[in-house]
């Protein structure tokens, strides 16, 4: 059994708390919490599962790392603090543990990450001789593995467009839909997601995986983005009010360009509520999914659409990040220390865990 730490309980955290329980091959050795009203609170309820795992939430990183675990599940946001972020999994991967986590969008394509990113990592797999391995949903598995398995069912290939089209409003990270998206605020604002050159920081390196993995030349990475405002107000579950007005819709793609062309483009089309464009590409039933499109011959589309914690689709989606994250631990603790990226790491089906359910 691998002794595995979970750090962080929120969206993804609750998830992987619960992923990590119900793996035939994985151990809950601990769980690292920031909020000091989490302190000794038990991992099962934290998690939502209605029952204790015996696992009380600590906040010594100090004493959890030094009990040398042999995976954590890095789960606390990077988003807004990607430097915290940053040096919280070096001191970690340096306690020789792997680490697996959507937190660092730099290093989802690790081959060419900045060197402020990739050399501390390095520097600490060489110190404690740990691994990392950095992916989520989109970027993530939406647009590496995914696209790439679809695209070996076609004879010929012209494009790739993957799609992540989604409803926000059932999303509970307000500062990251408001202050980070520009959900709510005037058209004039200047989201930080949205500023020039962010989108390809986050998603170029999916593009040049997928160029990587099909033995295409990329001519560049280019940048496109729309906003539509609400026509009225709206009122979410989870993040309150939404004026008319205000940004209600914002759909960007960044295309990976060969030969002249857009082909292999990752899309997002993001709404607070479904009125709010309703002429652009709009998921099966409202809620979200994650779309594949391989333009050729034939011509391929899968959709994917996770649910979870009662029916709700953001937080599918970070159970499905998490579940590829979980399901590499046992891979990366056998496989040689070092910086892995998901070319590396095969989608590996559900060994043992046919089912079985967390506790």
């Amino acid at each position: 059994m691998i002794r595995t730490v979970v750090w962080g309980t929120g969206n993804v955290g609750r998830a992987a708390i619960r992923a990590v329980d119900a793996h035939p091959g994985l151990e809950l050795a601990a769980v690292l919490v920031s909020d000091p009203a989490k302190v000794g609170r038990d991992a099962g309820v934290l998690a939502g599962l209605g029952c204790e795992l015996g696992v009380p939430a600590s906040d010594d990183v100090g004493a959890v790392l030094g009990g040398r675990p042999g995976a954590v599940v890095y789960a606390a946001s990077g988003d807004t603090r990607p430097d915290g972020a940053l040096a919280d999994v070096a001191r970690a991967v340096s306690a020789g543990a792997v680490v697996v986590t959507p937190a660092l969008y730099p290093l989802y394509d690790q081959r060419n990450a900045p060197p402020e990113f990739r050399d501390p990592v390095l520097a600490a797999v060489a110190e404690g001789g740990g691994s990392l391995f950095v992916s989520g949903v989109d970027p993530g598995w939406g647009n590496d593995v995914l696209p790439l398995l679809v695209s070996g069912l076609a004879a010929t290939v012209d494009a790739i467009r993957c799609q992540e089209i989604f409803d926000y409003s059932t999303y509970e990270q307000e500062e990251s839909v408001r202050e980070l998206v520009g959900m709510g605020k005037p058209l004039e604002y200047e989201a930080p997601m949205l500023w020039p050159s962010v989108p390809t920081m986050i998603w170029g390196g999916q593009i040049r995986l997928m160029a990587r993995a099909l033995g295409a030349e990329l001519d560049e990475i280019r940048e496109t983005i729309e906003r539509r405002p609400l026509e009225s107000t709206v009122k979410t579950r989870t993040m309150g009010v939404f004026e008319a007005g205000t940004q209600g819709a914002i759909r960007f793609e960044v295309q990976g360009i060969v030969g002249g062309e857009p082909r292999i483009v990752i899309e997002h089309v993001t709404r607070i509520h479904p009125s709010c464009a309703p002429d652009w590409p709009v998921p099966p039933d409202g809620a979200g999914a994650h779309r594949v499109i391989v333009e050729g011959s034939p011509r391929i589309e899968v959709t994917v659409a996770a649910t979870d914690e009662g029916e709700n689709r953001s937080a599918g989606g970070n159970a499905t990040a998490v579940g590829r994250l979980v399901g590499a631990i046992d891979w990366l603790v056998a496989a040689e220390p070092g910086l892995y990226d998901a070319l590396d790491i095969p989608l590996r089906p559900a060994v043992g865990k046919l089912g079985r359910r967390p506790r």
